[in-house]
């Protein structure tokens, strides 16, 4: 969203609706230039009409919102809730009464645009600036004195500081009016000081400006804006020394358990491996005819992902592109999640054992190292017992969004690098601050941060061939979780700071060269493309994550297939149960700075998965969710926005392992107690009869940590018990054609032409794709399933660009009925033939064979020719445009 626009107002009944009509207007007469725009009325608990005035503009314009408070709080707590709950890059708030008129606003954004971000305010002091109507002297008077003492004891060098017309950059604002803590007129000062502090620049802009009847600003007011500022200047000294001190404590999750591999750590590796083993059981029990049953066509797309890339590092072909598929046009692989870092270097294994093998061990073993890796971050930085960990890895790498991954997208299911790019922002994070943490080599902290830094580019650059949006979605898990995190811990987010801006920046020396080709091809390469728009309905509905997934043990398919765009997309499910416990868990762990931020990062994820637009089960109410600001951004607008649920995941397995692990603390507690309760009893058991005795203090101990950790351990099992993945079933894949197989194609198709299948593969059927990767690619197709541009936009598609024979092909396959195939037609069949340099038309056995086989004879004008359990149909070299050879 390009701007919001927020008006406090108090008892404005009078002025309120002309102001909003005048902004509203100025607005929509260039849409070209302000684009998406909001309008936020805040009512300061008003008492006269003006909430009935703004909620009557909002009915007629959506765009204007409504905010109402419960109560008088002042201009400054007005002001901080419409900014919060603005979206705008840039963020403008004014008076009701626009004493400074709406098209002033045109200067300020060309001051903004200018600087390139901070603030443009409107200023009446400015030699420029003019006066259209002047205030009574006295006013005007102490108006210059006013400033001229919050300059002297606040923000020095703003001449006004006061006028009500301010133009921010809107995330600047944000971050400023969350900080604030002033509820009065002194609102605009303690916000353009902390832009100040923050070495973000603040412009004065000359604007016009008339005094208007009915202001709320008495003379007395400017002495109440001195009183509040002084104890703005107490607090801030208070807030440092306090900052100072803690700064001396721990670092950023303050945990940190010994190093070195223990026989714990083995066999949670095992059981892990098990688990794998267990979920794709299917697939492994027959390699050469399973499929997984909800792959789609998933799983022939990621086998002749593996096969081209082998095919190119053995041919020392360029690995980012291939004419394979989408035949003559090509595929930008770069573009396309290849997974290049697993691709390449299991080359060998593709073609000694196949794609099919390959497959399967990158489900496998990639989900295995996933959970290994989540388990060793979590006993490395948040808890000390190794069984904790262990749970919380569990539910963070099988949780059920990756359950549902895990039929189709191993890039979304391979996600082992995710932690280890964790632990290493931790390192920088934490590496010149947590005085607990030793240093066994004994380097400086520039060398630490140079070390840590480079190694998180590189491993940001491995993440990138094995997943681009999966390290996006994992960067905004992580940036969720420090906004909190600094909110709640600021003295260490002061100390981090330093360390970790300098190692970023290491970091990125370090990427950019190493991706600057790779990502140059995949944005502007052959083949390139925009982005991949997904639909207004590719949101979690809020139910998603109260029900069960399809494949989880207390699962219901239909009800979950309904509330999903297809099985692949269950990006949700964590069931009630979970969520009950999760809430749980923060409450009675709220004290705990990670808590906080753990809570915060998944609530957010969770709102954000739900799209710009969220709709409430069983009413018609829609509101406006916050992926809105982000849905139309650069990168975020080819994302799936219920993925972005996948970051509760890991919250959620943090949560439950921190849960754990307090539950064995609590344990030892117990133990503690009980020894001290029974050594204070032996005196008397040695003075008094044992049988007349009831329970000594350790007995009572022992008995009351029983029952607090059983009643836990059972809220834990409740909550994942229901959730607990079952095994992914396959069906039987189809057998390749024997003219395929056995090679009979060879005799039809010559250097630089193409077999054309019957229909042409797409992303809703691409059984070709495996009759290339099965036989060695000795043949290219048109059509194919991957993205790729559309249109002059190039916007991102699935699939080839359609043309009029394939969608012809398509649709009689799916419908069963044959059209009327006239001249036309026959003409643009052979249009397309050529264009797709055809050698030889295919239709295998499949489903309305027999109406397919129709079609395709009348419009070559022949019938086909049985050979190798297929129907063909030769084709001159020519690929199509003369006439069709007889034989």
């Amino acid at each position: 969203m390009a701007l919001s626009v927020v008006v406090p107002a108090y008892n404005e009944e009078a002025r309120l609706r002309p102001t909003l009509d005048a902004i509203r207007a100025h607005l929509r007469a260039d849409p070209d230039r302000w684009g998406e725009w909001e309008l936020i009325v805040v009512d300061d608990g008003s008492t006269d009409g003006t909430a009935a005035i703004a909620a009557e503009a909002a009915a007629h314009e959506p765009r204007i919102q409504l905010l109402r408070s419960d109560g008088n709080h002042g201009k400054g707590h007005a002001l901080r809730q419409g900014v919060l709950a603005s979206y705008g890059r840039r963020v403008l708030v004014t008076d009701a009464d626009l004493a400074t008129p709406i098209d002033e606003l045109d200067r300020l954004d060309k001051q903004l645009t200018a600087d390139g971000d901070g603030a443009a305010i409107g200023s009446r002091a400015h030699p420029d600036a003019s006066i259209e109507v002047r205030q009574l002297a006295l006013r005007e008077w102490l108006g210059r004195l006013g400033n001229r003492l919050i300059r002297l004891v606040a923000v020095d060098g703003i001449s006004d500081t006061q006028c009500g017309f301010k133009l921010f950059d809107g995330e600047r604002a944000r971050a400023a009016f969350a900080e604030s803590r002033l509820d009065g007129w002194s609102i605009d000062v303690e916000i353009l000081r902390h832009f100040r502090r923050s070495g973000w620049p603040v412009t004065e802009v000359p604007v016009r400006w008339a005094h208007q009847p009915g202001s709320k600003v008495r003379p007395l007011d400017y002495g109440k804006v001195l009183l509040e500022l002084a104890r703005l200047r107490v607090g801030e000294r208070s807030a440092g020394r306090a900052d100072g001190q803690k700064g001396r404590g721990r670092g950023v999750i303050g945990v940190r358990v010994p190093r070195g591999l223990r026989r714990t750590d083995l066999a949670v590796a095992g059981l892990f491996l098990l688990v794998s083993l267990f979920l794709y059981k299917g697939l492994w029990a027959d390699l050469d005819h399973a499929y997984l049953a909800d792959a789609g066509s998933d799983q022939n797309q990621w086998e002749w992902f593996f096969r081209v890339t082998a095919d190119n590092v053995v041919h020392l072909r360029n690995p980012l592109f291939t004419t394979l598929q989408n035949f003559p046009d090509g595929v930008n692989l770069m573009a396309n999640t290849v997974m290049l870092g697993l691709s390449v270097p299991l080359t060998p294994v593709t073609l000694v054992f196949g794609p099919t093998v390959t497959w399967a061990l990158v489900l496998t073993l990639g989900l295995t190292a996933t959970a290994v890796s989540w388990y060793w971050l979590f006993a490395r930085r948040l808890v000390r017992d190794r069984r904790a960990a262990a749970l919380g890895a569990a539910l963070a790498a099988f949780a059920p969004p990756m359950m549902s991954h895990a039929n189709a997208h191993p890039n979304f299911l391979v996600l082992f690098m995710i932690p280890v790019i964790i632990d290493r922002a931790l390192r920088l994070c934490v590496g010149a601050t947590d005085e607990d943490i030793e240093d066994p080599d004994g380097e400086a902290e520039g060398r630490r941060v140079l070390r840590d830094g480079v190694l998180l580019g590189l491993f940001v650059t491995y993440q990138i061939f094995l997943g681009e949006e999966p390290l996006l979605l994992a960067v905004m898990g992580m940036l969720l979780f420090a906004l909190a995190y600094a909110v709640v811990r600021r003295d260490v987010a002061r100390a981090a700071l330093r360390p970790l801006l300098l190692g970023l920046g290491y970091a990125l020396q370090v990427c950019l060269p190493l991706l600057a080709f790779p990502l140059y091809w995949q944005f502007f390469g052959p083949q390139s493309y925009h982005s991949v728009l997904h639909g207004d309905n590719a949101g979690n509905s809020p139910l998603a994550f109260l029900e069960f997934s399809g494949r989880a043990l207390l699962g219901d398919e239909t009800t979950a297939d309904a509330l999903a765009m297809n099985r692949t997309e269950q990006n949700a499910f964590y069931g009630w149960p979970l969520i009950a416990l999760a809430f749980g868990i923060v409450v009675w762990l709220w004290r705990l700075a990670v808590v906080r931020a753990l809570a915060f990062t998944a609530v957010a994820a969770a709102l954000l998965s739900m799209g710009p637009k969220i709709r409430i089960p069983f009413t018609d109410v829609v509101l406006t969710g916050p992926w809105r600001a982000l849905a139309h951004q650069p990168l975020f607008e080819s994302v799936i926005e219920s993925r972005v649920a996948m970051i509760c995941a890991p919250a959620l397995g943090a949560l439950v392992a921190l849960a754990a692990d307090r539950l064995a603390a609590h344990r030892a507690e117990a133990d503690a107690d009980t020894a001290d309760a029974d050594a204070a009893d032996a005196y008397t058991a040695d003075t008094a009869d044992t049988e007349s005795r009831g329970p000594g203090p350790g007995e009572r101990a022992r008995a009351r940590w029983r029952r607090h950790r059983l009643v836990g351990l059972a809220a834990v099992a409740a909550a994942l018990i229901p959730i607990v993945p079952t095994a992914l079933p396959v069906r039987d894949r189809p057998d390749v054609p024997r003219f395929i197989a056995d090679g009979m194609y060879r005799a039809y198709v010559s250097e630089g032409e193409s077999v054309v299948p019957v229909p042409l593969p797409d992303p809703g059927s691409a059984e070709a794709l495996h009759w290339q990767s099965a036989t060695g690619l000795g043949f290219s197709v048109p059509g194919g399933y991957f993205n790729g541009p559309w249109g002059k936009e190039r916007m991102g598609i699935y699939g080839a660009p359609a043309r009029y024979t394939s969608n012809l092909l398509r649709d009689v396959r799916y419908s069963g009925q044959a059209p009327v195939i006239g001249a036309n037609w026959r003409a643009q069949a052979r249009f397309d033939l050529a264009f797709w340099r055809a050698g030889v038309v295919v239709l295998a056995p499949q489903a309305n064979d027999a109406v397919l086989y129709e079609t395709v004879e009348k419009l070559l004008g022949r019938p086909g020719k049985r050979i190798g359990g297929v129907w063909i149909w030769d084709l001159p070299p020519t690929g199509g445009a003369g006439a069709v050879r007889t034989g």
